[in-house]
């Protein structure tokens, strides 16, 4: 109690420190902060709001706060945050709207709520997902911290001026629930998600390759240059490029894509005429250590695994050159939809996707891909797309077709019509 005493006071007299500058600022009609209590590299879509803003001339403070070790005391954490998290709002060029992400949502909807009230500007809340749901992951639904989160959620968010969210389906919630007017922005692709030419492709392999493929530097598993007029052309034989991105969470159980993988390798081995498969695996996360390990116990002969970090602009080329893309994740609200699959749509890469209650909202099955429950509809699905490859006919074939026709809007498109007449 001593500690959080303490706390309070040495945060009361930050506050006091500051309000001498608000004086000082005359209001700035055009400026916004876009704030996530994160790491920013691992928010596309409040970076995407920046860009936007950018360039509707708005003037944008982006604030960023990298989390803390786990062993920190949820309270000590907590408390730290807050501190710090006011300092830096009341510090900045005053701002006329706070754009905020949530989750993770605590302390920071409290915190930017009081500076808001500083600033008399007001305040806008991103709802990506519930804090207290991803919490409950690791806790479980009845654990007191994660009941203290969703109070705590549900009583600040209410404070909010605007709200956007990333689904219908969270719409609904957040007012039948929360009592929180929402628009629903759903997540579109930035404009370099795009099909990649097959000369970039080449070029991508031959920079990801470890070793060239025989004697030929100019040959990769998928590509090669044609010696008579020196265009980059399709390997005869080449193995089917699959793609999976991942943070490497409790959210996303890759178990069930390892067992796929399994009974795929098995079908080969019965004779069935199926391709070998490269699997790449991208992303950074707590488990990667944990599925590397059983991805080294697992001896295939027609399968190659790999989990790279791929640089910022590679991983939109490996999407466009990809044949297939899985997706894992599972939302801990039922209520938002992963980005990866944007991703993978804006590049009309076709995806086998975990279902979980909104998912339709992003993937059609039959339509744009496919919708699995476990590892055995998985490793069905990746016979039934894959029997024939490379052929241009099959499901596969129309998936992509039917991305090319569905003419997607991109990020700024869709912007521009929901959230700039909120500014």
């Amino acid at each position: 109690m001593a500690a959080g005493g303490a706390a309070l006071a040495l945060a009361a007299a930050v506050l006091a420190a500051l309000l001498w500058r608000r004086g000082r600022w005359q209001r700035v009609a055009r400026r916004v902060c876009v704030a996530v209590l994160g790491d920013l590299g691992r928010s596309p879509r409040m970076q995407y709001h920046a860009l936007s803003l950018a360039r509707h001339g708005r003037g944008v403070e982006l604030l960023g706060y990298l989390l803390g070790p786990k062993l920190f005391q949820y309270v000590i954490k907590v408390i730290v945050q807050t501190i710090q998290l006011l300092y830096t709002m009341l510090k900045i060029n005053q701002p006329s709207y706070i754009l905020l992400q949530n989750p993770p949502g605590l302390p920071s909807i409290a915190v930017a709520w009081v500076a808001c009230l500083f600033w008399r500007s007001k305040l806008i809340i991103d709802w990506h997902n519930y804090g207290y749901t991803v919490m409950s992951l690791n806790h479980g639904r009845n654990h007191p911290l994660v009941q203290i989160a969703k109070w705590y959620e549900k009583l600040f968010g209410r404070l909010s001026d605007y709200n956007l969210c990333v689904t219908n389906a969270m719409k609904e919630d957040l007012w039948v629930n929360c009592n929180i007017k929402a628009v629903t922005l759903y997540d579109k692709p930035a404009s370099y998600f795009k099909e990649t030419p097959l000369e970039l492709q080449h070029h991508l392999y031959m920079k990801l390759a470890t070793e060239s493929v025989g004697l030929n530097a100019e040959r990769s598993a998928f590509t090669e240059v044609d010696e008579k007029n020196g265009h980059v052309i399709k390997t005869r034989g080449r193995p089917a490029l699959l793609i999976s991105s991942t943070s490497w969470t409790e959210d996303e159980d890759f178990s069930v894509l390892l067992k796929a993988l399994e009974d795929y390798e098995q079908y080969i081995n019965e004779g069935v005429k199926l391709p070998p498969l490269v699997c790449v695996i991208t992303g950074k996360g707590p488990l990667k250590d944990y599925y590397n390990g059983l991805i080294n116990k697992l001896h295939f002969k027609h399968i190659q695994i790999c989990t790279p970090w791929l640089e910022a602009e590679d991983y939109p080329l490996l999407l466009g050159s990809a044949d297939l893309g899985v997706c894992l994740h599972k939302s801990s609200s039922g209520l938002d939809l992963p980005m990866k699959v944007v991703d993978m749509f804006g590049c009309c890469l076709p995806v086998c996707a975990i279902y979980f209650e909104c998912l339709h909202e992003l993937v059609k099955h039959d339509e744009n891909g496919l919708i699995f429950r476990d590892s055995n509809e998985l490793a069905e699905q990746l016979k039934m797309l894959f029997l024939g490859f490379p052929t241009l006919e099959g499901k596969l074939h129309n998936f992509r077709k039917n991305l090319h026709a569905s003419k997607q809007l991109r990020w700024d498109e869709s912007w521009d019509q929901t959230v700039l007449p909120l500014f």
